[in-house]
This record gives C-alpha cells, sequence and structure tokens, in this order.
C-alpha cells in the first residue's frame, strides 16, 4: 500500500511460458541451438543485486569482540595462542627483593583461588554435568527432528507446487492445442469460401460473356 501511495507501483508481470507444456526446444534441436546462441550472446547477467534487495546486515554491531571474532573467522586467521603466563609460579628474580616475594606469593595465591574453583566446578561438573549433558542431547535431537520435519514439509509442498503446476499447464495446453486446431480449421475454411467465390466469379463473367454473345447473335 505504501509503495501506491508514493506513486512507485509497477504493474504485475505476467509469463506467458508453459514449461511444462511447451517442448519445441525438444522436439526441434535446431530451435535449441539457435537459443543457446542467442543466450551466449547476450553474455552473462550482471553481478549486482536488484536495487529492492536489501543491503547484508551487519552482524553483532553493538559487540566489537564478537564482530571481531567473526571477521578473524571469515578471514581464516587462527586463533591467538593461550597466554600460560598466569598460570606459572615464578619466584621472585632478586631473593633480597621483598617487593617480588610479594608479587610472587600474590600470583600463588591467585593460583591457590584458581585451582579451588577448578575443584567446585570439576565437583558440579561430576554431580550435575550427566543430566545436564542428557537433557542438551535430548533438546538437540528434538530441534534435529523439528528442523527435519520442517524440511520435509517443504520437499512435500514443493511437490504439490509442482504438480499442481504441472497439471495446470498441461489443462491450459490442451486448451491452446484444441483452439489451435480450431483456428487452423476455420482458417482452412475461410480459404475454401475465397477460393470458391473467386471460382463463382470467373463462372458468372462466362456466362455474363455468353449472354452478350447470345444477344448480339440475335
Amino acid at each position: 500500500m505504501s509503495n501506491i501511495a508514493n506513486g512507485d507501483a509497477q504493474p504485475p508481470a505476467i509469463f506467458d511460458a508453459l514449461p511444462y507444456y511447451d517442448d519445441e526446444l525438444e522436439k526441434y534441436p535446431v530451435l535449441k541451438q539457435k537459443v543457446e546462441k542467442e543466450l551466449a550472446r547476450e553474455g552473462k547477467p550482471p553481478q549486482s543485486l536488484h536495487p529492492k534487495v536489501p543491503p547484508p546486515p551487519t552482524l553483532f554491531a553493538n559487540h566489537p569482540l564478537l564482530q571481531a571474532e567473526l571477521e578473524r573467522v571469515s578471514n581464516h586467521q587462527p586463533l591467538p595462542p593461550l597466554d600460560t603466563a598466569r598460570y606459572q609460579l615464578p619466584g621472585p628474580v632478586k631473593p633480597e627483593d621483598e617487593e617480588e616475594w610479594l608479587e610472587a606469593l600474590k600470583n600463588a595465591r591467585a593460583q591457590l583461588e584458581h585451582q579451588k574453583l577448578r575443584q567446585t566446578n570439576l565437583a558440579l561438573l561430576q554431580q550435575y554435568g550427566p543430566n545436564a549433558w542428557r537433557i542438551h542431547n535430548y533438546l538437540n535431537e528434538a530441534s534435529a527432528k523439528n528442523v527435519e520435519k520442517a524440511l520435509e514439509d517443504l520437499k512435500n509442498l514443493t511437490v504439490d507446487v509442482n504438480r499442481e503446476r504441472k497439471n495446470f499447464q498441461t489443462r491450459l495446453g490442451s486448451q491452446l492445442t484444441s483452439l489451435e486446431t480450431r483456428w487452423t480449421e476455420l482458417i482452412s475454411s475461410i480459404l475454401q469460401i475465397e477460393m470458391a467465390n473467386v471460382a463463382l466469379e470467373v463462372e458468372i463473367d462466362r456466362l455474363n460473356k455468353r449472354e452478350v454473345e447470345l444477344a448480339a447473335a440475335l
């Protein structure tokens, strides 16, 4: 409605092709060769998209980290190496330096808390992980079944649409064949009538001349 209001309405496209009925290219290979030659002469279609096709959306516009990761994957770049320095327990370089001992102690405490957290996570995983994994697999299987069912429904719908198109075009093709045959018969009848009229005119002219000759003889 907005396009019509803005004066951007376009007439509906009319397709007069019946691919399930028009088989002249199969019957006459010469025509097929001419069509292929004409298509090759026209060249490749333009690669640019139609003006009404919207531009591709920008993914993760509000998430720069995700956008950078997507760009990395798109460019086939490897993952950056893990920083293992924070998992190490280096001792102080200068044993007499108290500040280095405090930094090493702080790092050791952080590593200890990290190990405690890992043990807690492992305990939780052992307790709840199997059931959570089973539920996850169950949900994935349900999603896969739904997708497969949607795909099967779409395939069936496509087959139904193609079957309906074929039946519709075959029915119209039969009507076109009948009308074409009728048109040929009518044209033939008209030509026969015109030839009969020409013959009658010739016969009338001959009789008129004969009448004039008889009248002159009397």
